[in-house]
C-alpha cells in the first residue's frame, strides 16, 4: 500500500513501522515549508492512504489534504508524530503489523491488487 505522509520535519523510525503494516511511503510533506502548504490540486497518482501528523500541520493545511482524500475516496489516518500514535490509529483503522499469510486483510488487500 502507497503512503502519503503530511507533517512531521523528519519521519524517524516511522517508515520501519509503516513497512511492518505492508506500507511504502510515496510522498511526504513537511507542510512546515511555504512551498508545501500552497494548494496542491489532487494527491499523487498511487496513492493509497494519507496519513496526517497533527502536532505539525496547521488547520487549514490539514483541512485541505483531508478534503482532496475524500474527493478520491481515499481513506486517511490523522494522529500525532510518534510510533505509538501511529500504531494505535493504524490498527484501529483494521490494518495488522506483520500479517501473516493466511490473514483475511492480507487476502482482501491481494484481491484488491489484482483487480487493478
Amino acid at each position: 500500500m502507497n503512503a502519503m505522509l503530511v507533517g512531521a520535519d523528519t519521519l524517524g523510525n516511522i517508515p520501519d513501522v509503516l513497512q511492518n503494516y505492508g506500507i511504502t511511503i510515496h510522498r511526504h510533506l513537511s507542510g512546515r515549508n511555504s512551498s508545501h502548504q500552497r494548494k496542491v490540486d489532487r494527491l499523487p497518482a498511487g496513492t493509497e492512504l494519507l496519513i496526517l501528523f497533527t502536532d505539525f500541520l496547521g488547520h487549514n493545511v490539514m483541512r485541505h489534504f483531508r478534503e482532496l482524500a475524500a474527493e478520491e475516496k481515499i481513506r486517511f489516518i490523522a494522529c500525532r508524530r510518534s510510533v505509538c500514535s501511529l500504531k494505535q490509529s493504524l490498527t484501529g483503522a483494521g490494518m495488522c503489523e506483520n500479517p501473516c499469510a493466511g490473514c483475511p486483510q492480507r487476502a482482501s488487500e491481494k484481491a484488491g491488487k489484482r483487480k487493478r
